[in-house]
């Protein structure tokens, strides 16, 4: 009786807790912690109420933009501290191993000049050399770590200093020669970049950046200009710091003008220093454990430039793209600077190229010390480059007016100063230990420094803008500092000559910058076409962000070899082709079609390259 009742109750508690009815009307809610699960993890993972995506997006590219400048700002100082080290140090070391009681009683028989001399038969022949190696050493390294290590070859050539002999300062002064190049292509290519960068971020937006598309014709060029005017007004103060040294140290133990200009009879006859200039310039000698002082300060902020190109300058590109350049060859590297000389806008600007070497080396070695030292005596050196320098700094921010005027005004206000001054100096030359000329020589200096600011901004600027479409600026920069390394050479070669025919040969140089730069632009306001090379497409298969290629599982060897046998062919006509402009002011006429090659035409082709 007992067992029926308890199956009773189990059947009662079963139609109360029963399943609830087919037609769906009473919905059984669970109660209690569980009951609202799925709306939690619907919670948790969907979109936070206050998430806004464009404000995030907003601050995302804002962040870009800021490291953007953080690179130019870094570089700008790097380069600046590596310059300010190398010549500060420079000078000190010329000036010192020129007198003759400090090599006496320093390093007796040592032949500190004949050490000298081949020093700077290192720095200035080397890097006339530079257009064969730079791409491969960009290709390999890449455009940070070329400035890297660019800067420790400069804090190399500081720390042999520390024992002067010839075994050290030689060798670390060819070093210096041989990155020169690079150092300077690396440069202007990474604040170029830096540009094309920063307006991507600025227009993150657009349709043609979402989609990696060619911009609009001179989209780049307001942000070329300020970042190649930023870059100039920081460098350009490398000149004053250099005379730190000189200020803060060596100035106290040189000689007044009366001693040391006291058998010199007329200025400005040779480029470098007056043979009859007293080879005693200091009264007493400084304290080796000083020198060890001064030599370590620089050495620190060699030190601190390497840090600055390391830490503060983000990479110029992205990794695949590092990837693509170095996948292409080393024949195609060594042969794209010979291949870009092709483009007449390069070929005609070879010559402004020249001069610019020309006219650097002459405000220094020509117009400060032939003409300024010569007059007002090497007490006054330090003051003379001070004002060259930053008249340089502060003419450079001028290149922000082609924002607004046309691009061709800076470069030939800058050639119609350096004409006036050439001609001025043809005509007048100081009288010898005479400190009243000292006004007079520092609106000269003031007045070349103007040029020397227009000319160097204008032409890195003026290549970014004729170049912006392209993406790797390298091997255009390593043809302009390659012609200013040639220029560098001749003027060391012709140090013997009179100071009248190295301004004319100045003047010449100048006229002729400046007649093939008119050209150019008349061709290009003609819309004649150029060439340009095409950088040859990587023959291996990118994965990454930059290339969304889906892999085909199903593709057998048989397909793999058809897609190689295909890029073999496109390589072999690109290298035959010439490549298309795609500028739309000035369209390139397109090379031949394939299919305008007969087939044994082709046959032939394809078997040369094979041999080759």
């Amino acid at each position: 009786m007992a067992a029926v009742i308890t199956e009773d109750n189990v059947y009662s508690e079963a139609e109360v807790n029963g399943a609830p009815p087919a037609d769906g009307d009473d919905q059984v809610q669970l109660r209690g912690p569980e009951g609202n699960i799925q709306g939690q993890v619907e919670e948790f993972l969907g979109p936070h109420p206050d998430y806004d995506e464009e404000e995030e997006e907003r601050k995302y590219y804002r962040r870009k933009r800021l490291g953007v400048v953080k690179n130019v700002v870094g570089a700008s100082c790097g380069g600046m501290i590596v310059y300010s080290v190398y010549m500060g140090l420079l000078q000190m070391q010329l000036i010192l191993h020129y007198d003759e009681t400090y090599r006496e009683v320093k390093y007796g028989t040592l032949g500190l000049e004949d050490i000298d001399n081949k020093m700077l038969m290192g720095i200035n022949v080397t890097p006339i050399v530079g257009l064969l190696y730079t791409p491969v050493l960009i290709r390999f390294l890449g455009t940070k770590w070329m400035m890297f290590l660019a800067s420790g070859i400069y804090a190399l050539f500081v720390s042999t200093n520390y024992w002067e002999r010839y075994y050290t300062l030689v060798p670390s002064a060819v070093a210096i020669g041989v990155v020169i190049v690079p150092l300077w292509a690396s440069l202007g290519n990474y604040i170029t970049r830096m540009a094309q960068q920063y307006y991507e971020y600025v227009n993150y937006k657009d349709e043609h950046v979402q989609e990696q598309k060619k911009p609009p014709k001179g989209a780049f060029h307001p942000y070329i200009i300020i970042f190649q005017s930023v870059f100039y007004i920081v460098f350009h103060l490398s000149f004053v710091f250099a005379e730190f040294p000189m200020v803060l140290f060596l100035n106290y133990y040189l000689n007044d003008y009366k001693h040391t200009l006291f058998k010199v009879t007329q200025c400005g006859k040779i480029l470098s220093l007056d043979p009859n200039l007293n080879k005693t310039v200091l009264h007493s000698l400084p304290r080796s454990l000083l020198l060890i002082e001064v030599e370590s300060v620089l050495m620190g902020a060699a030190f601190l430039a390497m840090l600055i190109f390391l830490v503060l300058c983000g990479a110029a590109y992205r990794p695949t793209e590092e990837i693509d350049l170095r996948s292409i060859g080393w024949g195609n590297i060594f042969q794209l600077p010979f291949k870009h000389l092709r483009d007449y806008r390069l070929r005609l600007l070879c010559p402004f190229f020249v001069y610019s070497g020309f006219e650097m080396l002459f405000a220094v070695q020509g117009l400060i010390l032939s003409f300024g030292v010569c007059s007002v005596g090497m007490e006054k050196l330090w003051l003379l480059v001070m004002v060259y320098g930053l008249s340089s700094s502060i003419c450079s921010g001028l290149a922000l007016t082609m924002l607004r005027l046309p691009r061709q005004i800076i470069l030939l206000v800058g050639a119609f100063v350096h004409f006036v001054l050439i001609i001025t100096l043809m005509c007048w030359s100081p009288q010898p230990r005479e400190p009243s000329y000292l006004p007079y020589l520092l609106v000269l200096s003031a007045l070349w420094g103007l040029g020397t600011a227009l000319n160097k901004t204008g032409l890195s600027t003026l290549l970014g803008m004729l170049y912006e479409d392209k993406e790797r600026l390298d091997f255009v920069f390593t043809i302009y500092h390659w012609w200013q390394a040639i220029a560098i050479f001749i003027v060391y070669l012709w140090s013997a000559l009179p100071m009248r025919a190295k301004l004319g040969l100045l003047l010449l140089a100048l006229i002729v910058a400046c007649l093939c730069y008119v050209q150019m632009e008349r061709r290009l306001a003609k819309k004649i076409p150029f060439r340009l090379p095409r950088i040859p497409r990587p023959r291996h298969k990118v994965k990454g962000y930059r290339y969304l290629e889906e892999e085909n599982s199903d593709e057998s060897d048989t397909d793999l070899s058809d897609v190689d046998d295909d890029e073999k062919d496109e390589d072999e006509r690109g290298l035959v082709e010439e490549d298309r402009n795609t500028d739309d002011d000035s369209q390139g006429s397109p090379g031949p079609e394939r299919s305008r090659f007969s087939p044994f035409k082709r046959c032939y082709i394809s078997f040369s390259f094979m041999m080759l």
